[in-house]
């Protein structure tokens, strides 16, 4: 996702490698033959599926890598850069499905390149990640059983987090990041993307109610590192080896820990279920079940629970004006920066003609079943 800039540095954000320059990156900073390059979808950085030749001193190495080209605003913060490296290590040996960083032939994990954009030369941090298996999960139907798990998941990576130490570990506290979920009133920033409709009228009546009801209640929430982009592109799935009968998933990766911040263990829940809830065909549902999985492991405070509605709405607020704003800077990635919102201003607008009763409601009596045993 990106990060809050003015325009002229959004504009300039994204990295502009070609497959061959990417590939000569590998090349010479990894010491890996590439066979075959190809890009991947993204918001402001660059991904590239790498595939390399075997040879004898890589027999035993993966053949599947991501190149990930930092843009130019994330590059100037090597610190941040280096602390989500150290996330994902210390979440893979605690046994979550997160990727391997490589070295350089430097033995360094980042390193920082240049290339020559015609009027300038822009600077991008280069890293080297393994491929992780599976499909997105906005690719395959979505069980109730699938969102339970991503929901206790989501609150086990927070949970695992409680452990990390780190010297540089302030670097997290990231006040005026857009994509932070306390930082909803900077988005009176980017409304005019929207025009004059009903989509802008639901966003700032949800940016005066943030003001309002959670701004005021941020004290009694409870602090933690979030990974603050489990969405539905985020978690990778393959099929369940223990699936009988209908075919289920379990998780297989989790990636982009780009959008990293402290946080609390409420914003993750909300961030989820927001993101679960894109593809759903009933997602006014989904929220329960993901729920239901997250307070197997954190259980939410009754003022935190009273607060996952708004900032539910609050999610899709600033991923749908965020979206719309990006779409101006860079129109030719606009078929991938409109992801949520082909489904998302209708989910949103659902939630605010149901109301905040009815939605929990619904939530909490799934929690309930969950608790019962009857949804399990």
């Amino acid at each position: 996702m990106a990060s809050g800039g003015d325009q002229q540095s959004q504009a300039l954000a994204k990295p502009t490698f070609t497959e061959a320059q990417a590939s000569a990156v590998v090349e010479s900073l990894f010491g890996f033959k590439v066979s075959m390059i190809r890009a991947l979808p993204s918001y402001d950085d660059q991904n590239f599926h790498v595939h390399i030749l075997r040879t004898e001193d890589t027999t035993d190495s993966p053949n599947e890598y991501v190149l990930k080209i930092s843009n130019t605003e994330s590059s100037k913060d090597p610190d941040l850069i280096e602390m989500q490296n150290d996330i994902m290590m210390f979440l893979k040996e605690a046994g979550f499905p997160t990727a391997f960083v490589c070295r350089t032939k430097g033995d360094n994990m980042t390193s920082l390149m240049s290339i020559d954009s015609g009027s300038e030369t822009k600077s991008h941090l280069v890293r080297l990640l393994t491929y992780l298996p599976g499909r997105p999960i906005a690719e395959i139907p979505v069980s109730t059983r699938l969102l339970y798990e991503i929901g206790r998941m989501a609150a086990m990576l927070d949970k695992t987090l409680e452990k990390f130490c780190h010297p540089k570990l302030s670097c997290l506290h990231r006040e005026n990041f857009i994509w932070n979920l306390k930082n909803i009133p900077l988005l009176e920033k980017y409304v005019d993307a929207l025009g004059q409709n009903r989509n802008r009228e639901i966003v700032e009546q949800v940016i005066q109610l943030f003001k309002e009801e959670i701004m005021t209640k941020l004290s009694h929430f409870r602090e933690c590192i979030n990974h603050g982009d489990l969405n539905d592109h985020n978690i990778l799935v393959e099929p369940s080896k223990s699936a009988f009968g209908d075919a289920d998933y379990q998780v297989s990766g989790i990636l982009d820990f780009g959008d990293m911040s402290y946080g609390y263990y409420v914003f993750e829940a909300a961030i989820t279920i927001m993101y679960m809830m894109i593809e759903s065909k009933n997602p006014i549902q989904v929220g329960g079940h993901v729920l239901a999985g997250f307070e197997s492991i954190i259980p939410l405070t009754a003022v935190e629970r009273d607060s996952l509605f708004l900032l539910v709405c609050s999610r899709f607020s600033q991923s749908l004006v965020m979206a719309a704003y990006s779409c101006q800077l860079h129109p030719e990635n606009k078929e991938y920066l409109m992801i949520t919102g082909k489904t998302g201003w209708k989910h949103l607008q659902q939630m605010f003609d149901m109301g905040q009763k009815a939605v929990e409601e619904i939530w909490f009596e799934t929690v309930k079943s969950y608790e019962s045993g009857i949804s399990m």
